[in-house]
């Protein structure tokens, strides 16, 4: 079967396996980006943009708070335990199956599109962070869902700082300067590895960060759904 067809008619795992049936109105779109890009606002407006369009939309993030690897992993990503590098990406890989079989695919089987805000891109480029290997971390979620659309905000590091700290809250061990810019260098060689991965300019105003975005949803999603 011709490559391009498959994709259009099926949802296919990062390995290329036609896993689901592509309904009318169903679609998968992720936002990832450095802590403090801005990509929990970007997603929020693209749900807005797309209910206004007639599209049901599921908005959610990861890690989730439903499973139990998911609890444990904000508890590690606010300090109040340790564990090696390598096993937290496996708790962020249980997360995401469960939330993949709990909530993503049950949404596009109904037609509904989901926006998720970080999948496992945010595994690769934070891993990788941590001394991980990027092909096995690829490795371990070649079997997960391949998202539509992947939107990576690109904004230095000094400002994620910046924006971070004037929300008042108290900073996780990934939320330091240096550690983001050793996040942006596997980020930013995504685009050459996978399809569908666009990079955005995210220290413009929130409008025009959602105006990039908007105009290739539309012409990358709405208009190839039709």
């Amino acid at each position: 079967m011709n490559k391009k067809l498959q994709k259009k008619k099926w949802f296919v795992t990062m390995g290329g396996k036609p896993i689901l049936s592509c309904k009318k109105g169903a679609g998968f779109i992720v936002f990832e980006g450095l802590d403090g890009s801005g990509q929990s606002t970007q997603a929020g407006l693209l749900k807005d943009f797309l209910v206004g369009k007639g599209y049901q939309v599921v908005l959610t993030k990861e890690p989730t708070l439903d499973s139990e690897a998911g609890k444990k992993i904000r508890q590690i990503l606010n300090k109040k335990e340790k564990i090696s590098p390598k096993k937290l990406q496996e708790l962020f890989t249980e997360d995401r199956k469960e939330h993949l079989r709990n909530l993503i695919i049950p949404a596009l089987k109904k037609g509904k599109t989901v926006i998720s805000d970080r999948y496992f891109f945010s595994t690769f480029a934070y891993g990788v962070s941590d001394g991980l290997d990027l092909d096995w971390l690829i490795k371990i979620n070649d079997k997960f869902l391949l998202p539509d659309l992947i939107f990576i905000l690109k904004v230095r590091p000094k400002v994620c700082i910046e924006r971070i700290e004037k929300r008042g809250n108290p900073q996780t061990f990934f939320e330091k300067e240096k550690k983001l810019a050793m996040v942006w260098q596997t980020y930013k060689i995504l685009p050459k590895r996978f399809e569908n991965v666009k990079v955005i300019e995210g220290e413009k105003p929130i409008k025009e960060v959602f105006s990039q975005i908007k105009k290739v949803v539309s012409a990358q999603f709405i208009k190839k759904r039709r």
